[in-house]
């Protein structure tokens, strides 16, 4: 059953306030935040990036040539310098939805732009959406098992442990994401700070000793390794790719910290710091090709401090794991609000700040996910083939989605943007195929999680369209309605009642079946509207919009931004100022509550009908997800046939 309220997002949005929408932190403390929450997933890719290019590099020959690691090593530099710092930190950081960033935040600015016309942006922020999942479920598993595998290289009696010890660490991360993660974040940017600075410090020794390794710097190596390499060359570039995954993270988390202090953590310790380590691996291995094993934990002597490095890389892997799973439920927030998912419950874990969320079912099936993966690969080799094309495709529909917002909101001609975009465009096309050539060992994990979201959002948001459309025929004129009962009132009763309805041009079907049932009517009767702006927050002056329609019907219009957990209670009570008596005791609210069944012909296959209904079933009460005392609500039930 699924409840008569469907959020629907409008066209344009009148609101533009997102005063609120990032903290009030120094720049000191929100740079040293970002460090911990955005850089979590880029900054432990050392641990296995630079081995696993390296080893696509070496091919069938085994052990690694100077040519092979220096050209992995250019590759990795140029990567990060041209799509993380160029392509994120310079440009995409200045293309925000006042204030926050994000795939979905970018397609609901690209919308907005293009307007009517905006159902392909729609389908590529679907597409990306989709994609972070698939990221999200891989990530934990991937770092969290590479840092754990350190621990063979301090003693081999440990191998046996390392699978166990991952999922018990999994499994104890998702268990905590319900009590919030306010507290731990307290920790994850000193963690993470001392992490950049020992991987940094541990690479100088190698380098000094190995100082050709310098020549990496020069982008010619990177070139001559691609073009005398062939396949191979083309092969290694997917491996390459590790080093930037999480790059989307510094856009996704731009409403929580801001551009600059995101730019400043980038530019003057996240890079340098990763540019150093790589280096250091590859000075490493230049001296001694045998460490391609686990060239990361070869930079620690052996014994006591290798020992502790593994401890310092679980607890930077879960720190990494945190940022993605706390993305997914920003992101499912943001997605359930613009309409491509069903309600689901939303929990508030801190009174201070409305973004720190929990969501049960996305933290359930994201466990499941990740302990399976874990289970199925078993090793960091193994998993690194299934990392990267989620990520690798969600940069290709940022660029697209990018380049219309630089020639759209920014007003750039169509060429100029297409010159500043189009070569990140065809460098992340690259990257992509280059990607795609793992599909069969592994590959297809993420594309199948990723082709299941896309499947859900697009049968929901094509079902929530065709339902509204069929009960908007069926449904009655609200303006007749009003006359009607304005000319020849029933008996009336002393309270308000609220009528939530998705559709303020017709009367409400709660409203239809209370006059045929009980044969009353309220003194003072308000249909109610949740609309979602495609702006991430709305002031709160323009939350409400009030109009009278007649002595005893009003409309109220409540809106919220797609980044803002809708509080109907809390809203309604700035109605007072517009003039509204309103008194939560004396009010009701009606919802019609909905079966839906099958039609013979609903414009979707049976399949998909029935898709569609199961998840219409699993959504949350409206009651809950709109925040209304549950003790004040009336449900009327209808039988839908979609």
């Amino acid at each position: 059953m699924t409840s008569d309220v469907v959020v629907t997002a409008p066209e344009t949005a009148a609101a533009n306030g997102h005063g609120d929408a990032h903290t009030t932190a120094g720049f000191g403390a929100l740079t040293l935040g970002s460090i911990g929450v955005v850089y979590g997933d880029i900054g432990t890719s050392p641990l296995y990036a630079f081995r696993e290019a390296v080893m696509a590099a070496s091919g069938a020959e085994g052990a690694p040539t100077p040519a092979a690691v220096l050209g992995v090593v250019s590759l990795i530099l140029w990567a990060l310098i041209v799509v993380v710092t160029l392509k994120y930190v310079v440009i995409l950081l200045r293309a925000d939805n006042n204030g926050e960033g994000g795939t979905l935040a970018l397609m609901a600015l690209a919308q907005r732009a293009v307007g009517t016309g905006g159902a392909t942006i729609v389908l590529l922020g679907i597409i990306s959406g989709a994609l972070f999942y698939g990221d999200a479920v891989i990530t934990p598993a991937l770092s969290v098992l590479s840092a754990v595998e350190g621990m063979k290289d301090v003693t081999a009696t440990f191998e046996p442990y390392v699978v166990p010890l991952t999922v018990v660490i999994l499994v104890g991360l998702f268990a905590v994401q319900s009590r919030g993660t306010a507290r731990v974040a307290a920790f994850f940017g000193p963690v993470m700070c001392v992490w950049f600075a020992v991987i940094a410090v541990v690479a100088i020794h190698p380098i000094i000793a190995q100082p050709q390794v310098l020549l990496a710097l020069n982008p010619l190596y990177a070139v001559s390794f691609m073009l005398h390499h062939g396949i191979i060359g083309f092969v290694t570039l997917g491996a390459v790719f590790l080093a930037v995954t999480g790059a989307e993270a510094l856009y996704a988390d731009l409403g929580h910290f801001g551009k600059r202090p995101i730019q400043t953590a980038w530019l003057f310790i996240v890079l340098p710091s990763l540019a150093l380590n790589y280096l250091g691996q590859g000075a490493l291995v230049l001296g001694d090709p045998g460490a391609i094993e686990s060239p990361f934990f070869q930079l620690f002597p052996q014994g006591l401090v290798r020992g502790a490095m593994v401890v310092l890389a679980t607890a930077a892997t879960v720190i990494a794991s945190q940022a993605v799973i706390t993305g997914a439920y920003s992101l499912t927030r943001q997605a359930i609000q613009l309409g491509l998912l069903p309600r689901f419950e939303i929990r508030h874990t801190s009174e201070a700040h409305s973004g720190q969320i929990f969501i049960p079912r996305i933290n359930q099936l994201l466990l499941v996910a990740v302990v399976l993966l874990v289970l199925l690969f078993r090793s960091s080799s193994a998993l690194a083939s299934a990392y990267g094309i989620s990520v690798t495709g969600t940069m290709v529909v940022t660029a697209m989605m990018g380049f219309v917002v630089i020639w759209k909101v920014w007003k750039w001609s169509p060429f100029t943007a297409a010159a500043l975009i189009l070569p990140f465009l065809f460098l992340d096309l690259t990257f992509l195929a280059a990607n795609l050539l793992k599909v069969f060992e592994g590959g297809w994990v993420p594309l199948a999680l990723g082709s299941l979201m896309i499947l859900m959002m697009y049968t929901w948001r094509r079902g929530s369209r065709l339902l509204f459309e069929k009960s908007r025929k069926l449904e009655f004129p609200l303006a007749d309605l009003v006359a009607m009962l304005e000319k020849r009132p029933p008996q009336r009763v002393p309270g308000t009642a609220v009528f939530l309805t998705s559709d303020p041009l017709s009367a409400p079907t709660a409203l239809m079946h209370s006059l045929k049932h009980y044969k009353v009517l309220h003194e003072k009767n308000v249909i109610l509207t949740i609309e979602t702006a495609q702006t991430p927050r709305i002031d709160p002056a323009e939350r409400v919009k009030l109009e009278q329609i007649s002595p005893t019907f009003s409309k109220v219009t409540l809106k919220f931004g797609f980044m803002e957990s809708p509080n109907v209670p809390k809203a309604l009570a700035i109605a007072r100022k517009l003039g509204w008596q309103f008194d939560i005791m004396s009010t009701s609210f009606f919802l019609s509550r909905r079966a839906l069944k099958p039609a013979a012909h609903s414009g979707m296959p049976r399949w998909q009908d029935r898709l569609f209904i199961s998840l219409s079933r699993s959504a949350n009460d409206a009651t809950d997800y709109f925040q209304i005392p549950s003790g004040r609500v009336v449900e009327v039930g209808t039988q839908v046939t979609i």
